[in-house]
């Protein structure tokens, strides 16, 4: 069965893909080694094409945070989920964080208010 997907038209679906597999690596909290789900196991439940999947996880190998075992698959590399956590933080700090500030500035809001929201939801923090 296909998964629902919303893939955003100002990104290369591969990178979607690459980030929807590292959030899925850190969430589920593997251990180094833990086999990934196969490239066609991917195609299919996102009904996109293979070499696709494998354009992801190359980007994640890339990364050192996947690696190929050949006729096996793919696994999670030994450190690979800190160097994930590391790059993700980075790029957060360095990409998405600076528009954040800009809305948060424009919008006019202020840390305490920031606060009290991130506090009164706290089924919203994960």
């Amino acid at each position: 069965m296909a998964r629902e997907t919303n893939w955003d038209d100002r990104e290369p679906i591969y990178r979607q893909l690459r980030d929807r597999i590292a959030a899925l690596i850190l969430e589920r909290r593997d251990t180094e080694g833990s086999p990934l789900p196969s490239v066609r196991s991917i195609a299919e439940d996102f009904q996109i094409n293979p070499l696709t999947v494998l354009k992801s996880y190359q980007a994640l190998v890339d990364e050192g945070v996947v690696e190929k075992r050949r006729g096996l698959g793919m696994y999670l590399a030994p450190g690979g989920q800190e160097r994930l956590l590391e790059n993700e933080r980075k790029r957060f700090l360095e990409h998405d964080w600076p528009d954040l500030v800009e809305t948060i500035r424009r919008l006019g809001l202020d840390p305490g208010t920031l606060f009290h929201s991130l506090t009164a939801h706290p089924e919203r923090r994960d």
